[in-house]
């Protein structure tokens, strides 16, 4: 039985970049964590073993696509999402917010009763209020659950960003009312407003006169440019509070990463390692690899040598482009987990140089690179 509760440890500062730990029933998360995606359940073409080998702490799924598939019921009957998975790890469920944007053409937004969905899959209508889709996620039993947000698209129209920040905030207050009490789940509020620094605080205010366990910014990573993300962190983390984590949605690069742990950032999610594994892209420390180009037909040298998970050292450039070319599942798994390690390594490094007092050194060697 779960007893004991979820709650946040600031350890150390190096400059703005903080090192952290957050404590749940399932286990501790060192911060900055990144968070592998597992969207619908499932780590794409990944064990979950493997991953957690490879030095996640925690997993990130999707409330809409696992209320379109497999359904809330199914998922509850056996216990919740850790069971049906097979993940022992604690888990991060987004609200299906990111949805009514990246979703906006089968989306309707009525304020009362929430996200009126046509599913992607079949057309079937599914209505995602604030109270359903933290019902959702408890039944779910997830172990971070999200406020149900309008994420906005990128947008010059303020007087857009400006409604979409008021309904988001009503909806925090709504979905704070139906969490009611559980000490052991950590609820985190969105701070929307676009690339705005004046509606971003007014969001921020109004999040922390509710109260959450833990504060995320939405909204970035939709089209801007990363001086722009960057801009807007440097106005509103400094205002977040300290003794709460602070969670970067949908971000994302090496680089992007890099510049919001400068910022005080604690916490990532991204599709990207994942994705790019499936496309042929390895991610590096002297760089990202197109595995897919013919330079390296003929290069018998492995991505990373030092990686010995599922012995992914013996496999050589030359076989993995073999693979790609040849539309064999087996480069999707090696370049995924190759990527996978490579951001949890890099979580690992980053929390180290904070450790150290050395993450301006470390930022400064990497930026650029990587």
């Amino acid at each position: 039985m779960l007893k004991s509760n979820f709650s946040f440890s600031l350890l150390k500062k190096s400059g703005s970049a903080r090192l952290g730990k957050i404590h749940t029933p399932r286990g501790k998360i060192d911060t900055p964590t990144f968070m592998t995606v597992g969207t619908q359940g499932t780590i794409k073409s990944v064990f979950i073993e493997d991953a957690i080998q490879a030095g996640a702490q925690i997993i990130l799924s999707n409330t809409y696509h696992l209320m379109i598939r497999p359904g809330t019921s199914r998922i509850k009957r056996v216990g919740g999402l850790h069971e049906f998975m097979n993940c022992p790890l604690p888990i991060l469920t987004d609200s299906g917010g990111f949805q009514i944007m990246s979703l906006s053409k089968l989306v309707k937004i009525d304020k009362k009763n929430g996200a009126i969905f046509n599913s992607h899959i079949d057309g079937k209508k599914f209505i995602l209020s604030p109270e359903k889709s933290i019902k959702i996620q408890k039944d779910l039993n997830s172990d971070i659950i999200m406020v149900l947000d309008e994420c906005p698209k990128l947008t010059k129209d303020k007087n857009i960003i400006n409604n979409s920040l008021k309904l988001s905030l009503e909806w925090a207050k709504r979905s704070k009312s139906e969490f009611g009490q559980a000490p052991e789940k950590g609820l985190f509020g969105i701070v929307q407003g676009g690339i705005y620094k004046d509606l971003r605080l007014e969001s921020l205010d109004g999040l922390k006169s509710i109260s959450f366990d833990g504060y995320a910014l939405g909204g970035l990573a939709v089209g801007e440019t990363q001086k722009q993300m960057f801009k807007v962190l440097e106005d509103v983390v400094p205002f977040m509070p300290s003794d709460k984590p602070r969670y970067l949605m949908g971000v994302g690069t090496p680089s992007d990463i890099l510049g919001a742990v400068k910022n005080g950032i604690d916490m990532f999610d991204c599709v990207l390692p994942t994705r790019s594994g499936r496309t042929g892209l390895a991610f590096t420390w002297e760089g990202r690899l197109n595995l897919r180009n013919s330079k390296y037909k003929n290069d018998d040298t492995p991505i990373n040598k030092d990686i010995k998970i599922r012995n992914l050292n013996n496999y050589s450039k030359s076989y993995i482009n073999h693979l790609i070319n040849s539309n064999e599942i087996l480069a999707s798994m090696i370049l995924t987990m190759n990527n996978i390690v490579f951001y949890q390594d890099l979580m690992k490094r980053i929390r180290k140089s904070i450790q150290d007092n050395k993450f301006d050194d470390f930022y400064n060697r990497y930026f650029n690179v990587i």
